[in-house]
């Protein structure tokens, strides 16, 4: 039996960091489904669902047991339909463990099954986030070594394009 780990998130856009934790766990289970989710609480997105995947798929290309899917709903119930048992969750700083605690617990208290497997960022990451880098971007600041290199020019254009509507 396959071991199928789910890697949750917005990754409006993806960074660095996400990318290694990816690729990380691509080393430890047999699939990773990279689960782009449609989250209602994060209004006004820079990139679609549909962009993300892609953006996702791009520079997950390489590794060839991790897919990329959007969902929407419960992570639990998405879990069930793709047959996985652990949820992977990265973790930057305390405060960051805080909310994906309370997170697991309900995760538990809705499928005892399933458990979260946390993994700390490479500390050179640490400090990254997509909003981090979203902000850099929108002021025209370099975003080498924050985002894979094959999506700068997709992140960049897309500000042009959000710019030239204002």
């Amino acid at each position: 039996m396959d071991k199928v780990a789910v890697y949750p998130g917005s990754f409006d856009p993806i960074t660095n960091g996400h990318l290694d934790i990816i690729e990380r766990s691509a080393k430890i289970f047999d699939r990773v489904i990279v689960g782009v989710l449609e989250n209602p609480e994060k209004k006004n997105p820079l990139f679609s669902i549909e962009e993300r995947v892609g953006l996702i798929t791009k520079v997950t290309s390489h590794l060839k047991n991790v897919e990329v899917e959007s969902f929407r709903g419960l992570l639990i119930h998405y879990m069930h339909s793709k047959g996985a048992k652990v949820i992977i969750k990265g973790l930057r700083a305390v405060s960051d463990f805080e909310y994906e605690f309370q997170m697991a617990l309900m995760n538990s208290k809705l499928d005892d099954n399933i458990e979260t497997l946390f993994m700390m960022t490479n500390s050179k990451y640490s400090y990254l986030s997509s909003s981090a880098v979203k902000q850099v971007a929108m002021y025209g600041g370099c975003i080498r070594e924050l985002v894979p290199e094959e999506i700068i020019p997709d992140i960049i254009a897309k500000f042009k394009r959000n710019h030239l509507k204002k």
